[in-house]
């Protein structure tokens, strides 16, 4: 961003002014490929968010199919211990969705979200190549081509393997937010028929990725299981490079928003120009603040935010003084700022506590994909002549998603609007709020499973013994579907929330925060899992996680992250009820 500019600026070029046909036109200031003003008739809409939920869906079905069975690569493949396969898991995780925060920095200050999302793509299409590769390894030192491995194979495999799998993470984290939100932007904010299917956009987003990830939990992670990795990278990166086809395909047909500059730079601005006007009076008038003049904003692609009330010290950057003109017209962005500029950072401030209490759900989450496969490797997994690997079971959590995503859309929505009103029903904090309870009697079912399963194994004498007790895996399924209620409240609510309470300029940052609230969750279960054994394992005790799960009591930490998930609900409405929403000119 200029560390200056000009105090009027026409809102159009005079050439395009005259040329452009403002009804033929979107109003939220969005282009087409060419950089012109994008036509409503052949842009965008639901023919190009259509095509954004193609690539969302072959990305999150590769992704998913790494995450879903990840632990048991790492204990039957590279033979970690069950506490180390967690911890690693759960980083991994958290390092999949920080990724986010680079690439949304780079879409909304330089790139665009478009050419952020081609660069990372091809990124996670060579992580997942090398994954191929490390799975080939043991073949390969076998082989003629054992010259390919320079140390032992052993070692060589554990390099390449965690050197493809943090491109994955850094590939998938840093498109995803970019992807979303421009599925999204796909919608004009300013007709109100395309915003209200902006909402449904969401929904179905979220419910086609589940389906993506119902077909690697299932037909993916059998091929793992049963076939090879091999065979199983293999899928996933054929179905990335489809996606990736898919979405270039569609190019002529979206709605670009233009990058508006470093939001890192505007809220400094902010910053430095509220503390050298410390001792300034605020006016009792909020009007006489800076802003600049006509019906644009400063800030590139974005609409200009209303005053509000609270947070009054950075209101102090758009008191106006006389040295804060450097020339005549011109005005220093260090020592003066506009109204929409200090709206900016007062959003990001009012949104972190409500971001803040949904760490711990994220955390919750994150024990599908790691104590509860452990939970499942020791129960029963055999129906009839079938057996169901312990990862697959995770696709109860989706199907759930896949069955009350179109009930949430055709069935309780309309019953919500006839109580509050509004188009969508509820707020996207309420529908975060009721996912959270749900997250709570997730971790209760689970609790009471693994109750169930230690006093099996106690009276079949299995104490210790390193084997799975007579008890079905379906006892799992209650847990798993509570938890894909949550998510169908939680985290499609949270989406929501932060796309449509950011600024305009910074939408694809705000959603990178609503992902790194997943990876400050992952980093949060990983280290409460570090922590057990350190205070659970004292004078023989092996603790509540050990590598026999039937000599431990999971049980006491499932029902321990439901007493932290009632807590973190208190806290959330508290929040929720104290947040002010943006409001738009």
């Amino acid at each position: 961003m200029d560390s200056s500019y000009q105090l009027d600026k026409p809102l159009l070029d005079e050439e395009n002014s005259s040329q452009v046909n403002t009804l033929e036109c979107t109003g939220d200031g969005s282009v087409c490929i060419r950089g012109h003003p994008a036509l409503r008739k052949h842009t965008g809409n639901w023919k190009g968010s259509t095509l954004a939920i193609v690539y969302s869906f072959c990305s999150y079905l590769a992704f998913t199919s790494i995450v879903k069975n990840l632990v048991s690569y790492l204990t039957k493949v590279l033979h970690e211990t069950n506490v180390a396969a967690a911890r690693d898991v759960a980083t991994w995780q958290g390092t999949s969705y920080l990724a986010p925060l680079v690439g949304a920095f780079l879409a909304d200050s330089y790139l665009g979200k478009y050419c952020t999302i081609l660069i990372f793509c091809m990124i996670f299409i060579i992580g997942l190549m090398m994954l191929l590769l490390s799975a080939a390894v043991p073949l390969i030192s076998t082989g003629p081509h054992s010259w390919i491995i320079w140390t032992d194979p052993v070692s060589s495999q554990n390099i390449i393997f965690f050197v493809g799998l943090y491109m994955v993470a850094l590939g998938y984290g840093a498109q995803c937010p970019c992807i979303s939100s421009f599925g999204a932007d796909q919608f004009d904010d300013t007709d109100e028929g395309e915003r209200t299917k902006k909402s449904s956009f969401f929904n179905w987003s979220y419910f086609v990725a589940n389906a993506g990830s119902l077909i690697s939990g299932t037909v993916i992670v059998w091929v793992q299981d049963h076939k090879g990795w091999i065979w199983g990278f293999t899928i996933s990166a054929l179905f990335v490079s489809l996606g990736f086809g898919t979405f270039i395909f569609g190019s002529s047909m979206y709605r670009f928003q233009k990058p508006g500059g470093s939001p890192l730079a505007r809220i400094c601005q902010v910053v430095v120009a509220a503390i050298r006007k410390r001792d300034k009076d605020l006016p009792c008038d909020s009007s006489v603040l800076y802003e600049f003049l006509g019906q644009s904003s400063a800030i590139e692609g974005s609409r200009k935010l209303e005053h509000t009330t609270g947070l009054k010290f950075f209101d102090r950057a758009a008191i106006v003084t006389p040295s804060d003109c450097e020339s005549d017209g011109l005005l220093n962005t260090w020592k003066i700022c506009t109204v929409t500029q200090v709206e900016e950072l007062k959003i990001l401030i009012r949104m972190f506590p409500v971001w803040a209490t949904m760490i711990l759900f994220a955390a919750v989450l994150d024990n599908m994909f790691s104590t509860f496969v452990e939970q499942g490797m020791v129960l029963e997994k055999h129906i009839g002549s079938f057996e169901i690997p312990a990862a697959s079971f995770q696709s109860i959590d989706v199907i759930a998603v896949l069955i009350l995503v179109p009930v949430y859309e055709r069935v309780l929505v309309p019953v919500f609007r006839k109580f509050t009103g509004r188009a969508n029903g509820i707020t996207p904090l309420q529908r975060m709020g009721i996912g959270l309870f749900f997250s709570m009697l997730s971790m209760v079912s689970a609790a009471l499973v693994e109750s169930n399963r230690l006093r099996i194994a106690q009276d079949e004498g299995l104490v210790h013994s390193k084997v799975a007790v007579p008890m079905s895996i379906l006892w799992q399924g209650p847990q798993y579907f509570l938890i894909g209620v949550g998510e169908v409240f939680s985290n499609i609510g949270l989406t929501e929330f932060f796309y449509e309470e950011s600024p305009d300029a910074m939408r694809s940052l705000c959603l990178a925060f609503s992902l790194a609230n997943v990876s400050a969750g992952n980093y949060l279960s990983s280290f409460i899992v570090s922590l057990v054994p350190v205070f659970t394992a004292r004078e023989g005790s092996p603790g509540w996680i050990p590598d026999n799960l039937n000599e431990g009591h999971l049980d006491r930490f499932y029902w321990m992250m439901a007493g932290l998930c009632f807590l973190n609900m208190l806290a959330f409405v508290f929040c929720a009820m104290r947040y002010k929403c943006k409001k738009t000119s």
